[in-house]
């Protein structure tokens, strides 16, 4: 069966507090996104949209079916591909993956990826639950496969998901075609790489229980754990690295337990010292994402995302929906075309600048922080001043102490990242 490929770390961390572990009645989602060092994160929103029957919609590898209507998303992606790591729809649904790997084997053959099962799922699902349904749907149908990264190289995983809304939250774990799912009503959890669903199944493939007795790997007898029947016999070390995460989240999400905000979310993402926040020569944490999804339904969702990496050196930008919004932010990477490596064939055999113009002048920032340190304590002063005035507004806004024009809403995105680049420059 397949491992993880020696010289690629493995990491990926994704949160989700619900009342009573919230500090107030909200739904609290966050995610790193963790991914090759140089790759580039970018955030894009895509409107709702009205489709004719019968056609079909171009994800990274391979066309499925499109439905008829799409939701609008805000996604948070690797630039190169048509899914996503993390994100949310019009109707507060947000949703992040983990790479994982277990008994069932990985193949390279070209299918659904992951981040395009997140896409997928937020396009056509107005639930957390409605979400999980259409992403297994399209596992069972269509599989899950192909390179997770930008190289000649393939590297291959299968996944597992963290869907939240405002009212509940599941995680869905996956082995090839197969799944398990669990559905999380109040408290906090944590994913990481690996499987964390034991018996307490809510939902599974129809055929889960039969093929892991077909395998020898379940008697058929006894209770039934996804993560103890699927889970690799044999750790490698990086995998072990993974648990560890996993258990450092766990605590901290419990240490704040009844107290969690965005910020609390926010400061664990940037946790360094337990490796939530990743800074290796590999990989990197590439992009961050923190959604705010209040219980009372008149109340706005609240997204923030970095479009930049290393939390604990960047800023998170709000981001709520609104009606017909018609301008967004230099936050996406630049269009290849035809010419783009990954549908030339054979894929990624050369290799573009997918920086956009935020990228690029964070990048510059951090160099300058790493040769001064005035210079690096000036400028995390100044980020950590305009993540509390964003925050602050956020919380002055859900409690109605003042109201916003749509547009004006749906500019704050736009102004906070006009906002940073003037800092920046």
């Amino acid at each position: 069966m397949a491992e993880p490929r020696s010289h690629v770390p493995s990491s990926c961390d994704c949160f989700v507090s619900l009342p009573p572990a919230s500090a107030t009645r909200e739904v609290i989602f966050g995610k790193n996104s963790d991914r090759p060092r140089d790759e580039v994160q970018e955030v894009v929103y895509f409107p709702a949209g009205c489709h004719a029957k019968g056609t079909k919609v171009q994800c990274t590898y391979i066309e499925v079916d499109q439905v008829e209507r799409t939701h609008a998303v805000v996604l948070s992606r690797p630039a190169w591909l048509w899914g996503a790591e993390m994100g949310a729809n019009e109707h507060g649904v947000c949703v992040g993956n983990e790479g994982v790997w277990t008994k069932e084997p990985v193949g390279e053959e070209e299918a659904l990826l992951g981040m395009d099962l997140v896409r997928l799922g937020l396009e056509r699902g107005s639930s957390a639950s409605e979400a999980l349904q259409v992403m297994t749907t399209l596992l069972e149908r269509y599989g899950q496969g192909g390179s997770c990264k930008e190289e000649p190289t393939p590297f291959v995983y299968h996944n597992t998901f963290l869907l939240a809304d405002r009212t509940e939250a599941w995680v869905l774990e996956t082995a090839g075609h197969f799944w398990a799912a669990q559905r999380i009503r109040e408290g906090a959890r944590n994913i990481s790489n690996q499987l964390s669903i034991g018996v307490d199944i809510t939902a599974e493939h129809s055929g889960l229980r039969q093929h892991a007795q077909r395998q020898g790997w379940w008697s058929g007898k006894g209770e039934f754990s996804f993560q103890e029947v699927f889970s690799l016999a044999h750790q490698p070390v990086r995998m072990e690295a993974a648990k560890a995460r996993y258990c450092a989240g766990r605590q901290l999400l419990h240490q704040h337990s009844g107290q969690i905000t965005a910020e609390t979310i926010m400061t664990i993402l940037s946790d360094k010292a337990s490796g939530i926040c990743v800074d290796s020569e590999g990989f990197h944490t590439t992009g961050s994402m923190v959604s705010v999804l209040p219980q009372d339904p008149r109340l706005p969702c609240i997204h923030f995302f970095t479009a930049t990496p290393d939390p604990s050196r960047s800023i998170f930008k709000p981001f709520i929906f609104v009606p017909n919004i018609t301008s967004f932010p230099q936050v996406k990477s630049p269009s290849f075309g035809d010419k783009d490596p990954i549908r030339e064939t054979p894929r990624f055999q050369s290799r573009v600048d997918r920086r956009h113009d935020l990228y690029r002048q964070h990048q510059l920032v951090l160099e300058a922080m790493d040769r001064n340190e005035h210079e690096c304590q000036r400028l995390q002063e100044t980020m950590r001043k305009f993540q509390r005035q964003a925050l602050e507004a956020m919380k002055n806004l859900l409690a109605g102490s003042f109201t916003l024009k749509p547009q004006e809403l749906a500019d704050l995105f736009c102004n906070s990242v006009d906002t940073e680049l003037r800092l920046y420059k």
